[in-house]
């Protein structure tokens, strides 16, 4: 087989993923990797910076947030281009590959130099929400805002996911997060006062009594 075919990065990933699995993330190394997937060490460094990079590398979901902003209608809300999107993920991306998907991760969530890296590729994602609003002429704190609440959403819904020993869809974890994000941002949150200095000159804001 020649060390370019098309299932490199695959067989590199399945074997990496089964040595963390058997020895733990640090107990592996590169060179365990290469000798399990039959490639050398250079092929695997043509296909991720390091072993952490297993998990992250050709991470599509922001190429395909950049990619849905431009093509959905202009009308839709900024959060209702979010939804759609992560409806598509769930549904083609993340559910048929649901094995790997869990298996990496709960990896990631029991070992911190990787939470490390997850929460910077949320970072990643999160501009490039809020810049795709910014384009679609969103004002920039609620482009920023509507970002965060989108990415905690999916990052809430995915590890909801991948805990679920019960198998219960992506998509319907994405529907109970939505719905407790409803509850509170259109309860709690929209309920509480504003701050006196913001209440208006009928305020008493002196502490006089």
């Amino acid at each position: 087989m020649a060390r370019w075919a098309p299932d490199t990065r695959d067989r590199l990933r399945a074997a990496a993923l089964a040595l963390f699995a058997e020895r733990g993330f640090e107990a592996t190394t590169v060179p365990d990797i290469v000798e399990r997937a039959g490639v050398t060490r250079r092929t695997f460094f043509r296909h991720f910076g390091d072993k952490r990079e297993v998990f992250f590398a050709g991470d599509e979901i922001p190429r395909l947030a950049a990619s849905m902003l431009t093509a959905t209608p202009a009308d839709l809300s900024p959060f209702a281009v979010a939804w759609a999107g992560f409806l598509t993920l769930a549904t083609e991306r993340f559910e048929p590959r649901r094995t790997e998907i869990v298996a990496a991760r709960r990896l990631i969530a029991a070992e911190p130099a990787l939470r490390e890296r997850d929460l910077q590729k949320q970072a990643d994602l999160r501009e490039v929400l809020t810049e795709g609003y910014r384009d679609r002429g969103v004002d920039a704190l609620r482009a920023r805002v509507v970002a965060g609440v989108a990415v905690e959403l999916w990052q809430t819904a995915l590890e909801q996911w991948a805990a679920d020993d019960a198998g219960g869809s992506l998509e319907d974890h994405l529907e109970r997060v939505r719905v407790e994000m409803a509850a509170v941002l259109g309860g709690d949150v929209a309920a509480q006062p504003r701050p006196a200095a913001h209440a208006g000159p009928a305020a008493d804001v002196g502490g006089r009594g």
